[in-house]
């Protein structure tokens, strides 16, 4: 765990520093970093429930927005032509930003439910130990 919790803080820092350039870096960068901070508090051991679940319900209530939005990931999928979100962005195709923000969140829930489900699995363990593994 100390690995992935390694990798996940390194990631999630690049990525708020990508945010920089975005033309919303006030929200992103925080999201990415809150992510980071809680991988690295599970890494030193202080896993805290509340923490991760405030992170979930955030990150998922956006990620549903961001999937029904008018130009979100729901938007792309219906897109009879729809191409690659790995394109350069473009001002006629609005989805490829708004998918591109959903599938980091979607990174952003699957490690905080890797890390809670680890940290959940043995509550008598001592942190210690659990993080050893």
């Amino acid at each position: 765990m100390k690995l992935f919790n390694i990798i996940c803080i390194i990631l999630f820092i690049i990525s708020a520093a990508l945010q920089y350039n975005d033309t919303d870096p006030y929200l992103w960068m925080p999201i990415y970093l809150y992510g980071a901070v809680l991988c690295y508090s599970a890494l030193k051991g202080n896993y805290n429930s509340n923490l991760y679940m405030l992170g979930l319900v955030v990150y998922s209530s956006y990620g549903l927005y961001l999937f029904f939005a008018s130009d979100g990931v729901l938007s792309w999928i219906k897109q009879p032509d729809s191409e690659s979100i790995v394109q350069s962005m473009d001002s006629r195709k609005p989805w490829i930003e708004e998918t591109r923000e959903f599938f980091g969140l979607v990174i952003l829930i699957f490690v905080l439910i890797i890390n809670r489900a680890w940290f959940s699995k043995k509550p008598n363990e001592p942190k210690e130990r659990l993080l050893q593994k």
